[in-house]
């Protein structure tokens, strides 16, 4: 009985038998249509998102075996808030506020993968993860979120594996995220009109570029400012 095993990263639910999948199954012999079949209906779930796949193979009887790991935390975290890339700036630019029922719903896909032994640890392993994307988490910064979290405020939650948002809690994300986002179009514009006062008032580019640092402005946001003779 001799046995081959491919990993491979596939998309979500849409994997085909195009490469790098389908040459790599080619030589095993095995019904390639099912494999894709199998494949996609174990990864439904992460539509949208890039799922490492593990396919044994026996090249004898041609039957094989599919096991799926799970997309990086980011990717579920951009999931579940709905965005297409994290925050440039996540000291300064907040992009998305989850509610700790996504976060739960996260660390429990990622449980396997994450260091925490308790359910409470893989939680703020997962809010860690927020902090570097310029995520907020039920409206606060995550060193606010990791207090409320040790005093106990979502235990009920956390011990209960509670991962879904009422209709009324979906509806009120929605309109944050709508808020969220009008906040920061006037924040960039508020930061554009600083950069470009701090930026006449200066020659080099280089003391341009540390007045507006200092200032907290975001590096995308005045570098494209700065004169190229400066």
């Amino acid at each position: 009985m001799a046995k081959e095993t491919i990993e491979q990263l596939v998309n979500g639910g849409a994997a085909s038998a195009a490469p790098p999948l389908g040459p790599a199954l080619g030589p095993l012999g095995v019904n390639i249509g099912e494999v894709i079949k199998v494949i996609n209906e174990k990864t439904a779930a992460f539509k949208g998102m890039q799922v490492p796949v593990t396919i044994v193979a026996d090249t004898d009887t041609k039957e094989f075996e599919i096991s799926v790991g799970t997309p990086p935390a980011s990717s579920l975290i951009k999931k579940e808030a709905g965005i297409a890339k994290a925050s440039a700036s996540p000291k300064t630019t907040k992009v998305a506020d989850l509610k700790m029922e996504q976060i739960i719903k996260i660390s429990l896909m990622k449980q396997d993968d994450l260091l925490g032994k308790t359910a409470k640890s893989r939680v703020k392993e997962i809010i860690g993860t927020c902090v570097s994307m310029g995520i907020l988490v039920e409206g606060d910064e995550a060193k606010d979120v990791f207090t409320r979290v040790d005093a106990g405020e979502f235990d009920q939650k956390i011990d209960s594996g509670k991962t879904e948002l009422t209709a009324e809690e979906l509806k009120e994300q929605a309109a944050e995220k709508i808020k969220m986002k009008a906040d920061f179009e006037k924040q960039k514009e508020d930061w554009k009109k600083e950069a470009m006062a701090i930026i006449a008032s200066l020659k080099k580019g280089s003391e341009m570029k540390k007045q507006c640092a200092a200032a907290k402005i975001p590096a995308e946001i005045y570098e494209p400012l700065i004169p190229k003779n400066a």
